[in-house]
């Protein structure tokens, strides 16, 4: 079991953030072990480019010894030679070092969105039911940005730091121990500072990121309801809900900014604090003779190459933190396995024909809680139609979501040609159905394209012909670009009844040989209704069907319909017969006769 899930069972355990923080380190190593090529030759290019200008002080030492015993001028020419090849050479693998690093980091990013968005696409519908979409985007945007940060400038700052004061260490010990002890007592402190807000940060910044999920979450709720917003005249109430997700998300970001703002300052404090410590104990040194203006001089260049790095202290513990915590909730994420996938040796669908099996199937929505659907049993045969009805919320589209999988079943079995479909690779499952669900949704594209997603090879000529059976191709054909119209997020430039005419073309483009069609011509008028129905006679021959209606006109003609009360088949026969019956389905379709009545006076 995995570390979070395993935390996550005990909400009081206090190991569970630790473990959490372990698991996402983990995923970091990983990545930097898939660049590690890279990441060493940039470590190198770092090596060469500090021991390249920690020698510069070093020369300029020997250079003013020169001047000091007033040997011959070559040799001063030679130490200023060496002092520009080592400041140009450290500056060109300076370049090449923050190319590779960084671009390794740009990689990781790649691949890390790359993993995260199969992994989303992965997880099961039940996952988004208790998830917000903001937050999710937010981890996909901002917090995979911030990992970004960790593993490029943030590496590269890991790496560098130690190595300017590794060899600023060996040198300074080589001039004057006493002096070099001096400042050690000094970066000594400048430790404990670092120690004292390196979790300060950590805890702000991951109180940032979360907020951030908070206002994400918000604008795309209201974006993608902005209708139901306007509707009701919530404008002004959600702008200020707005403005006060803001003002907590300015608040929190003001806290980690005093945190990394004073961060900065102190090291620059601590940084002239060794300054004077060097001027004041290297000045009582030299006037003692216990060492020269060289030593001096060159403690002041090293003190100088270190003043960046110093200073960079507080960037790069925010930045470390940041990544750490952005990797944490990214964790979240990846450590949350499909509970619906493929077995591990999927069994083929056999290649006689193919019928739907319901076998005592009850399904629950949270797993041990109230059943949705209870001791279902039915049977579909090859090439047949089957129409389920019901009122509102008596199991109707649950009952449809259970053959593609989109949903397990909690007990007995569906199958498909006489196999149990959690068997079956979902690809090979998922690829022999065509699903017209009740709420149709289209992707912010063009028409062919929204048509194309389950056939990507449909020709123009075969699109046009399920628009023709859909009765929507004379009203595309008016549109400014025809096909290639693009359809707005969510479908919002057309009415609702194209959409769902638009969603029974997609999925009877791919010719799948079972189709569900979960109430999807609710919001047509009965004339286009019957229009369809026509158009659909010779595209839903010999398919196996399953339809979900409240229109009696759309189901008449099913070779067997089944009626749904509290997730119960109550009945069971075909249209005559159930009108004999006189029980729910009789009522039903008297009382639409009664509406269809009214709606013609």
């Amino acid at each position: 079991m995995s570390t979070y899930r395993e935390a996550s069972k005990y909400p009081n355990f206090q190991g569970a953030a630790f473990l959490s923080i372990m698991a996402g380190i983990g995923r970091l190593i990983e990545c930097l072990w898939q660049y590690r090529r890279r990441y060493l030759l940039g470590g190198l290019c770092l090596a060469g480019t500090t021991s390249l200008l920690m020698m510069v002080p070093w020369w300029v030492r020997a250079a003013i010894e020169v001047i000091e015993r007033g040997d011959p001028e070559s040799e001063l020419g030679g130490y200023v030679l060496l002092t520009a090849l080592a400041a140009a050479g450290g500056g060109l693998l300076r370049g090449i070092s923050r190319s590779i690093i960084f671009n390794a980091g740009r990689n990781i990013e790649y691949d890390l969105r790359n993993d995260l968005f199969a992994h989303l696409e992965k997880l099961p519908l039940s996952y988004y039911q208790s998830q917000r979409t903001g937050d999710l985007m937010s981890r996909a945007v901002n917090d995979i940005n911030a990992v970004r940060m960790l593993l490029g400038p943030g590496f590269l700052n890991l790496v560098n730091t130690p190595l300017y004061f590794g060899y600023a260490a060996v040198f300074m010990f080589a001039m004057n121990v006493q002096l070099t002890l001096a400042v050690a007592a000094c970066l000594t402190l400048l430790i404990w500072v670092f120690g004292q807000f390196r979790g300060r940060i950590q805890r702000a910044s991951l109180r940032v990121q979360r907020q951030m999920s908070r206002m994400s979450a918000h604008v795309q709720e209201n974006l993608s309801g902005m209708h139901v917003v306007k509707a009701y005249v919530q404008a002004e109430p959600q702008t200020a809900r707005f403005a006060g997700l803001n003002d907590e998300y300015r608040v929190r970001s003001m806290d980690l900014a005093r945190c990394r703002g004073m961060i900065n300052p102190l090291m620059v404090a601590l940084h002239g604090l060794t300054v004077l410590v060097v001027l004041w104990y290297g000045g009582w040194l030299i006037l003692r003779q216990q060492t020269g203006v060289a030593d001096l001089v060159a403690f002041f260049l090293y003190l100088n190459v270190l003043a960046w790095p110093m200073a960079a202290f507080g960037w790069m513990i925010s930045l470390i933190e940041r990544g750490r915590a952005a990797m944490e909730r990214l964790e979240e994420i990846f450590e949350v396995e499909p509970s619906i996938a493929d077995p591990e040796r999927p069994a083929p669908l056999t290649d006689r024909e193919r019928g739907i099996e319901f076998e005592n199937v009850s399904f629950a929505y949270n797993g041990d809680g109230e059943a949705a659907l209870r001791d279902i049993s039915f049977v579909v045969p090859p090439g047949r139609k089957v129409a389920i009805v019901g009122r509102t919320g008596s199991g109707k589209s649950t009952l449809t979501h259970l053959i593609p999988r989109l949903y397990d079943v909690t007990s007995g079995a569906v199958r498909v040609g006489g196999v149990d479909i959690r068997s079956l690779s979902l690809e090979e499952l998922r690829g022999a159905i065509g699903y017209a669900p009740q709420d149709p949704f289209l992707f912010s594209t063009s028409i062919q394209e929204n048509l194309r997603f389950g056939d990507a090879g449909a020709t123009e000529q075969e699109v046009r012909r399920v628009l023709g059976a859909a009765d929507l191709e004379s009203e595309v054909e008016v549109f400014p670009d025809g096909l290639d119209t693009r359809v707005g997020e969510r479908g919002i430039a057309l009415s609702g009844g194209q959409k769902q005419r638009a969603t029974l073309a997609r999925a009877i483009l791919a010719d799948p040989e079972f189709l569900i069609l979960d109430d999807c011509l609710s919001s047509v008028d009965s004339q286009t209704e019957q229009r369809i129905l026509h158009g659909f006679e010779s595209v839903l021959k010999d398919k196996t069907c399953i339809i979900i209606s409240h229109r009696m006109a759309v189901i008449r003609e099913a070779d067997e319909i089944l009626v749904l009360e509290e997730g119960r088949i109550v009945e069971r026969g075909n249209h005559e017969s159930l009108l004999q019956a006189g029980g729910v389905y009789a009522q039903m379709y008297r009382r639409q006769q009664m509406s269809d009545e009214l709606d013609e006076l």
